[in-house]
């Protein structure tokens, strides 16, 4: 089981509310599925924090549930027990700060600004524009290949 920090005020706005219960485990379900994330994860909120339990294919989708669960308004906390099929190294994760660019994180994680769109590439989904990001949202940090 992994537990994760998220940034409680910073995050997509999916429920209302300090505890949104059963509607705010729906709400991150739905989230899941509208970005076509693969996973069979069962959701549970309570207060500001998110309990996800089930099975990923890989390692990368483990993560991007977890973000996705954890990147949302309110949430604070994702407590996690997936299974993943396949082994494979995990990615850190980064939380922006005032001022972060893609160029920026890719510089302090690999030494190299220009890998910037590996790390896109790795939050997509989640991510549509490199430049679309804000403070207090968590990223995946792929290890170099």
């Amino acid at each position: 089981m992994g537990f994760f920090d998220f940034v409680k005020d910073a995050g997509k706005k999916l429920f209302g509310g300090e505890d949104a219960g059963a509607a705010g485990a729906a709400a991150i379900e739905k989230e899941v599925a509208d970005l076509g994330l693969e996973g069979d994860i069962k959701v549970e909120v309570s207060g500001d924090t998110v309990k996800i339990a089930g099975a990923a294919p890989t390692q990368e989708a483990r993560e991007k549930l977890i973000l996705a669960a954890g990147n949302v308004l309110g949430i604070a906390r994702v407590e996690e027990d997936i299974a993943v099929a396949a082994s494979e190294p995990e990615a850190t994760f980064h939380t922006v700060k005032k001022g972060d660019t893609l160029w920026k994180v890719a510089e302090a994680a690999y030494g190299d600004g220009s890998k910037y769109q590996k790390i896109f590439e790795a939050n997509r989904p989640m991510l549509s524009h490199p430049d679309k990001i804000y403070p207090g949202q968590v990223l995946r940090i792929p290890p170099l290949a």
